[in-house]
């Protein structure tokens, strides 16, 4: 694969002004200016964030008519439907909400439908369900948007919708009593990339506000907002950064007995953003993706300590059953990917008995691996499920929108869609778009890796990279910094892990760095002891026997010119 290696331009006098202004180094500074952060207000929220700087809830779409409505149904005891989804952002959303809610005396209920057997999102199905349980008030959350057929049922049952939701709307509305979603043409808001567990946050903050409550009565919520956001890959600037670097602090003393639990069973001392991303979220979405969604939303609810052992221990068990599906289908998967299928434009496969909750992430497997687009189906007898992934540059949505005529449904974005067919008409889908494809030469796509700072060895210490610090959490648009070391001699090579991993001892002068390159195990063979090379990638503290050195976790690597 082709990477294209690109530098910022380094502005060493207003890199010095922020870093004496701030009391920072010119490197972090640098890295400030690389992220467009520059304005010292702009500079003093993303590095010390804090409660204040929440936006007024008030400005969001339909706010004020939601929280007079919820209020009257708190006070009439009318029963309070909560409508989520089988992700971390939905489930987390439920949590936050129902909680709020039960402690201002509310009767509230929920609905988690089965990612399996329903899919995301309302349906008739489940409305009717619903209508037997005396509901007049849904709250939809991270869900809804699209709705605009099941809100219509619903309404017909005798059910007003409130709908609080994060994603893009469609050209028509549903008939809804409220919408709440700064994604709307009528939003005033000032920041429009919630996740949807961040919009359950402004509507508590806001009922907190209307009901004349302590802040705390809100913010004490932000470790479980802070779960959901990291979870959901929003990006993580602006108020989503307010929300994960306070909410940070708050998840490693949370008094939330499940979220405490699969911390401590994870193996987990110190929460960040990886471990949410790499821990956490994938035990949680392991219950959705396996039919279990329930029993992750029981472990955040549940105040008994043996109701949430058992529950947590479930959660591992999913995570680790879906781990052998993944694995199982991506062994299976990669067999079937021939030299003719490797000079395709997209890569699309199909097997029998492929578990469709775990197809969309072994799908952005071998997209990172190919750097192709990917589609993956699993039938279960004449009918298929799936999910594709997508690179920069494609539209993935698109493309299946223009090939759609063999799909019984499809739907999704640019990077990632999920879609249905039956087996019959899997062939003639992939040959479709495959010739709709196939005048893009995929080969001169090459992937873009943005370098923050050319560095030498001798101005990176301990103290240098702990400061980076201070940019965590990091995730979608604020991503982890990368550094370019050039001309550096290899003093040692080998591959770790069977051959998968690169393990690296790298030198200029008389200093020296240890560097690994992960799923890079293959370059052990291309590079010999001796050899010049330009390596890129990110720093991190390694601590072994109380003494801390600097590794370079390696994201690509060029012999010097």
């Amino acid at each position: 694969m082709n990477k294209n290696w690109q530098y910022y331009e380094s502005d060493n006098k207003l890199a010095e002004k922020i870093s004496n202004r701030f009391n920072i180094s010119k490197l972090l500074a640098q890295i400030l200016i690389n992220k467009g952060i520059t304005e010292d207000n702009d500079i003093e929220i993303f590095l010390n964030p804090k409660r204040n700087n929440f936006y007024d809830p008030f400005l969001m779409p339909d706010m004020e008519k939601a929280v007079n409505r919820i209020i009257k149904a708190i006070e009439n005891k009318e029963k309070i439907l909560i409508y989520g989804d089988y992700d971390v952002d939905g489930i987390t959303s439920t949590t936050v909400l129902k909680k709020f809610l039960e402690e201002r005396g509310a009767n509230t209920e929920y609905y988690i439908p089965n990612r399996l057997k329903e899919g995301y999102g309302l349906s008739k199905k489940a409305l009717e369900e619903v209508s037997n349980m005396n509901i007049k008030l849904m709250i939809t959350v991270d869900c809804g948007i699209s709705g605009v057929e099941e809100t219509a049922f619903a309404e017909t049952l005798g059910i007003e919708t409130i709908i609080t939701d994060h994603h893009e709307p469609g050209n028509i509305l549903p008939n809804a009593f409220a919408i709440i979603d700064a994604k709307i043409k009528t939003n005033k808001y000032p920041f429009t990339q919630l996740a949807g567990v961040g919009v359950v946050f402004k509507l508590i903050q806001a009922l907190s506000i209307k009901l004349q409550l302590d802040e705390k009565e809100y913010l004490k919520y932000l470790d479980l907002v802070c779960l959901g956001t990291i979870s959901d890959i929003v990006p993580l600037v602006d108020e989503n950064r307010v929300i994960a670097k306070l909410g940070l602090k708050l998840i490693n003393v949370t008094k939330n007995l499940g979220l405490k639990t699969l911390l401590e069973i994870s193996g987990y001392k110190v929460a960040d953003s990886n471990t949410i991303s790499f821990g956490i979220a994938p035990r949680i979405n392991a219950c959705g993706r396996m039919g279990f969604a329930d029993k992750a939303l029981q472990l955040l609810l549940s105040n008994n300590k043996d109701e949430v052992l058992e529950y947590a221990e479930d959660l591992n068990e999913y995570n680790r059953e879906r781990q052998e599906k993944e694995k199982a289908i991506f062994e299976e998967a990669i067999k079937k990917i021939d030299d003719e299928e490797k000079n395709n434009p997209i890569i699309i496969l199909g097997g029998d008995g492929w578990h469709h909750g775990v197809t969309g992430i072994v799908s952005s497997k071998i997209t990172d691996m190919y750097f192709k687009p990917s589609i993956l189906v699993g039938f279960e007898g004449e009918e298929g499920k799936g999910s594709g992934r997508s690179i920069p540059g494609l539209d993935l949505h698109e493309t299946i929108l223009k090939c759609s005529d063999k799909l019984e449904k499809f739907g999704g974005h640019a990077m990632a869609i999920g879609l249905s067919i039956k087996k019959e008409n899997f062939q003639e889908f992939k040959k479709e778009v495959n010739t709709y494809l196939q005048n893009i030469d995929f080969n001169q796509i090459k992937q873009t890796i943005m370098i923050d700072i050319v560095a030498n060895l001798k101005e990176i210490t301990v103290q240098s990279v702990q400061e980076l610090e201070l940019l965590e959490p990091f995730g979608e648009v604020n991503r982890i910094p990368i550094f370019c070391f050039k001309n550096l001699k290899i003093d040692s090579i080998r591959s770790l892990t069977a051959g998968k991993h690169l393990k690296m001892s790298l030198r200029d002068d008389n200093m020296s760095i240890n560097a690994i390159g992960f799923n890079m195990g293959e370059k052990a063979q291309e590079y010999r002891l001796g050899d010049r090379v330009d390596v890129i990638g990110s720093l991190e503290i390694n601590e072994y026997s109380g003494m801390k050195n600097i590794q370079l976790v390696l994201k690509d690597i060029m012999k010097s010119l």
